[in-house]
């Protein structure tokens, strides 16, 4: 997928024009560490059947992919957030989150080096 398919390129840019490269690495490398840290979490809610942790850990990774500029994992969790479907399918909305963040991650990184 492409950059501009995964990355809210004016929003980034936007940054860039107001924040150093340095603060916007920062701010990535703090959203990798967080959004592990809420997949875990996810993963976790879907371990004990538990929707209102699963829409809480979604609802927060939702607000920090969004100020990250990650397009694909804003939307997916705008669609899974308030989902009460059963386990098996939670687990299949889980490792398509985490694939679009992984790609997102790797296609912020690249933007990030050719700045």
């Amino acid at each position: 997928m492409g950059t501009s398919q995964q990355l809210d390129l004016t929003l980034i840019n936007g940054y860039l024009q107001a924040l150093s490269l340095d603060v916007i690495k920062q701010m990535m490398d703090l959203y990798v560490q967080q959004s592990k840290v809420y997949l875990t979490e996810i993963s976790r809610a879907i371990h004990f059947n538990d929707d209102k942790a699963w829409q809480e850990q979604c609802h927060k990774m939702k607000g920090s992919a969004a100020s990250a500029g990650l397009i694909q994992v804003y939307a997916k969790l705008v669609v899974i957030e308030k989902s009460t479907d059963d386990v098996a399918v939670k687990q299949g909305y889980l490792h398509e989150l985490t694939m679009l963040n992984t790609e997102a991650i790797d296609a912020l990184q690249h933007w990030l080096a050719t700045q």
